[in-house]
């Protein structure tokens, strides 16, 4: 998400997240059966951080490989913004933090697929 000012909303992963805890992400999460892409994130930022959001443009599409945990996932990052509501951790468990972070500005320790998401974003937009 980026807000009128041009930060990026991070979250940072929570004791109970499945991979990557501690570190800082774009927030996302899953697809339920029969709902679309922009549905399921649009759900997932409501039930996380109790907003509603307008998913704008495809990013990119990353895979997702961690081998030392066994797990693969195909990850679509939309450009988004908030349309109502102030962020809120409502998912202690999965999400420890939140943020708004300047592009100069950016944590170091991002999750492997935020870390591709953020160079994409940099060629895109800067």
């Amino acid at each position: 998400m980026i807000d009128p000012s041009g930060r990026l909303f991070l979250s940072k992963r929570g004791p109970l997240a499945r991979n990557e805890r501690g570190l800082w992400e774009f927030p996302g999460g899953s697809v339920e059966f029969g709902e679309t892409l922009a549905k399921a994130l649009q759900r997932e930022m409501r039930e996380e951080f109790g907003i509603e959001i307008q998913v704008g443009d495809l990013l990119d599409v990353v895979d997702h490989i961690l081998p030392e945990e066994g797990q693969h996932w195909v990850s679509p990052t939309y450009i988004c913004k908030i349309m109502s509501g102030t962020p809120v951790i409502l998912e202690p468990g999965k999400c420890s933090e939140i943020g708004w972070f300047d592009p100069d500005e950016f944590p170091d320790n991002l999750t492997q697929i935020t870390r591709q998401n953020f160079k994409h974003y940099l060629q895109e937009f800067k």
